[in-house]
């Protein structure tokens, strides 16, 4: 095997940062599923409006669907700067986002898909986001997937959900005993009438390259664009100093002596008649 193959290593590319942790790389597509999904295309489109002049491509699934509310829209990104292409079939959704990338004349193009893509045209649609990149920053690409997504082929997958509000114990390091929590309601925006106009998600990078999984709390006010997230403390399982040892099972021998056939006793003679 050459010598090169086996110190080839990935080369960063320039990402497009939503919050601290949570980032996608330009000139490759990603895909986000979960109940929250449209949400997560919308907080991307803030964001590469923040930084790029050029409009949003939105490409609505060729079946037709719930369109995007704009007053619901403007909570996340402006409405005026996006564009809605309609196609009539699934082939054409994808060779107009792989057109659009390849043109590099939006910063972010978004596809709704109504189930994950093959390799192949995820390839294509790479190789197309690489090729915008030539005269300016490289553009990006999202696919919309239902359920827990599987797109083979794409650079990241990320889920995400609505979630509740935080528990107290959430709110305290992970050094703190549960015993000596305070108790009542959470202290804080998660315990009092502000949790009401607050929002919260569950984000979780399933899938990256070069990236381990990850989850992460999102929280959003009312009226403000502005994310708030915390890393997810993973759930640890500890001994339990009470518990009991497992009992054995009975139908398994202990000893070699009460796995083998004990001999039968002899049978009583019949008795005459």
């Amino acid at each position: 095997m050459p010598t090169h193959l086996l110190t080839r290593r990935h080369r960063s590319r320039p990402a497009l940062s939503l919050m601290e942790g949570v980032a996608l790389e330009h000139g490759r597509v990603h895909e986000a599923c979960g109940p929250a999904r449209h949400s997560f295309a919308l907080w991307l489109a803030a964001a590469a409006q923040d930084i790029a002049p050029g409009p949003v491509l939105w490409l609505p699934p060729p079946q037709g669907g719930k369109q995007l509310n704009p007053d619901g829209m403007a909570e996340f990104a402006s409405p005026a700067r996006f564009l809605f292409l309609q196609a009539a079939r699934t082939e054409d959704q994808l060779w107009a986002m792989e057109e659009a990338l390849r043109s590099g004349a939006a910063a972010l193009v978004v596809a709704e898909l109504a189930e994950p893509p093959a390799i192949t045209p995820v390839r294509r649609l790479h190789l197309a986001a690489e090729a915008g990149g030539r005269f300016g920053p490289a553009p990006l690409g999202l696919l919309l997937t239902p359920g827990t997504g599987g797109a083979q082929g794409i650079e990241s997958r990320w889920h995400l959900a609505p979630a509740p509000p935080p528990l107290p114990h959430d709110l305290f390091p992970p050094d703190v005993p549960a015993h000596s929590l305070p108790p009542g309601p959470a202290p804080g925006p998660a315990g009092d009438g502000a949790a009401k106009t607050r929002k919260f998600w569950t984000l979780q990078r399933l899938r990256a390259r070069t990236l381990p999984p990850r989850s992460w709390q999102i929280t959003q006010a009312a009226g403000s664009c502005l994310l708030r997230s915390a890393s997810c403390r993973p759930a640890t399982r500890t001994a339990d100093p009470h518990a009991q040892d497992e009992p054995q099972r009975l139908d398994r021998p202990q000893r070699l002596d009460d796995a083998l056939p004990r001999p039968q006793a002899d049978l009583a003679a019949p008795a005459p008649p």
